[in-house]
């Protein structure tokens, strides 16, 4: 994969991760039922994320991560779809081709 495609892929994980535009964020029921103060504590604590390397970001995509809320360890994954979101997007560096969803959940949900 070329660097710059990395890169984008990377930025628009980035948008979705920490400013929630540009893709889908799906919450389990288990991070539901922490209630809203778990919830938006959720999402501020995957924002503020910044602890990516190479032994949790292998591809360098930054999709991926685990962050402590509340004593609960909580996950999540972005995922790259179609537009009819039953196959995986063919170009996941292009968004007028590719949804993405950002999966939050429990560690124990997975």
């Amino acid at each position: 994969m070329s660097v710059e495609r990395r890169e984008r892929i990377r930025a628009l994980n980035d948008q979705l991760r920490q400013r929630h535009v540009g893709g889908r964020i799906l919450i389990t029921q288990g991070v539901m039922a922490t209630g809203p103060e778990g919830v938006v504590g959720t999402l501020l604590a995957i924002s503020r994320a910044n602890d990516f390397n190479e032994i949790n970001d292998p591809y360098g995509e930054r999709d991926f991560g685990a962050v402590l809320v509340f004593g609960q360890r909580i996950f999540w994954k972005i995922d790259y779809y179609d537009h009819t979101l039953q196959s995986h997007a063919a170009n996941p560096a292009d968004p007028d081709r590719c949804i993405r969803v950002m999966t939050v959940m429990l560690a124990e949900e997975y």
